[in-house]
């Protein structure tokens, strides 16, 4: 097998192309053979040493794949040889093969297509997990998704629009945000060129939104808890920006308003019984068309240079997937 690896927290330019020996599955793992693999934001953190998990040095990056099964371990029964799979590994994508723990494999249903399979699990379960479970969303609230054109804000309209709730996208072009109006926000704004506060002022007539889906921080935080109503959501998803913002505890108070920190990789750990069936839930979403991930583009795994800058430069609008150069050949 070959794969990207991390030898030094330097980030994606010290990742290395290596061939490794093909692992061999314990009794509780799967090894599957990797037909994609998406990038996601803390993709990137992990080979800069900034993540929460920090795998043991050399590894290879890429939390979320799919593919096919090629062995199973003595103690995995619900798992066949030849099984299409997506997997939630924390880390091993990048590269044609990984073994996983089977109880970070979904099974997919028929007609369900890897490359799709690849760019849904992290990011409409991150979403799921904080409007549904940690929000308590209800149909007819108002809902602000921060950073929306990017993969998990992309999943945050659809999980909200399916939930009847409206949607108020906030990204930093106008390309962005006709994206965002495409896959079903109600209204749009362009943070770079509109100030927020005052933009959702006149959006909700001066209600303010029920709960803030944030993968953002930085700056857009506190305008955005400023807009708040009352008995408001604010979710803590990440910080894209960088900055981890401090909010005046005042506010909290004044709108009688919840700061919900939102961790769906500790919340898959802890329960695991309860992510499997909010993952069967959105599979059946997105069996109906309720869901679908948007990919930006599809790209060899030989180029996941060229992905990480796109993702550092903020131009993706959705997901990118790699796919190994010999399996992208043969399509």
């Amino acid at each position: 097998m070959h794969a990207w690896m991390c030898e030094t927290l330097d980030g994606p330019a010290a990742l290395q192309w290596r061939e490794r020996p093909t692992p061999q599955p314990a009794d509780d793992e799967v090894l599957i053979a990797i037909h994609a693999a998406s990038l996601n934001f803390p993709d990137l953190l992990i080979v800069q040493g900034k993540y929460q998990m920090r795998p043991e040095l050399p590894f290879a990056p890429g939390a979320e794949f799919a593919g096919v099964v090629e062995a199973v371990g003595s103690a995995v029964k619900h798992l066949q040889v030849g099984m299409p799979v997506a997997a939630l590994g924390g880390h091993g994508g990048f590269a044609t093969h990984a073994c996983v723990k089977a109880m970070q494999v979904m099974p997919l249903p028929a007609g369900f297509p890897l490359r799709d399979a690849a760019a849904f699990a992290f990011t409409y379960g991150t979403a799921h997990h904080a409007l549904i479970d940690r929000a308590a969303l209800q149909a007819g609230e108002t809902v602000l998704v921060l950073g929306a054109a990017g993969g998990v804000g992309t999943a945050a309209i659809q999980i909200a629009k399916a939930a009847g709730a409206t949607v108020i996208a906030a990204a930093s072009t106008d390309a962005k945000c006709d994206l965002c109006r495409e896959i079903g926000a109600d209204a749009t704004i362009n943070y770079a060129t509109t100030p927020l506060r005052d933009a959702l002022k006149d959006v909700t007539k001066g209600k303010g939104v029920d709960v803030v889906f944030d993968p953002v921080g930085g700056s857009h935080a506190e305008p955005a808890f400023r807009a708040i109503a009352w008995r408001g959501r604010y979710l803590v998803i990440g910080f894209a920006e960088g900055q981890i913002p401090a909010l005046p505890w005042n506010l909290p108070l004044l709108k009688g308003a919840s700061i919900v920190g939102v961790f769906w990789g500790d919340f898959v750990r802890r329960e695991p019984a309860a992510n499997a069936r909010m993952l069967g839930v959105l599979a059946s979403q997105y069996g109906h068309g309720l869901i679908k991930p948007v990919i930006d583009e599809v790209l060899p795994l030989s180029k996941l240079s060229d992905a990480y800058r796109r993702l550092e430069n903020r131009q993706i609008l959705g997901k990118l997937v790699m796919v190994p150069d010999e399996l992208l050949a043969k399509a």
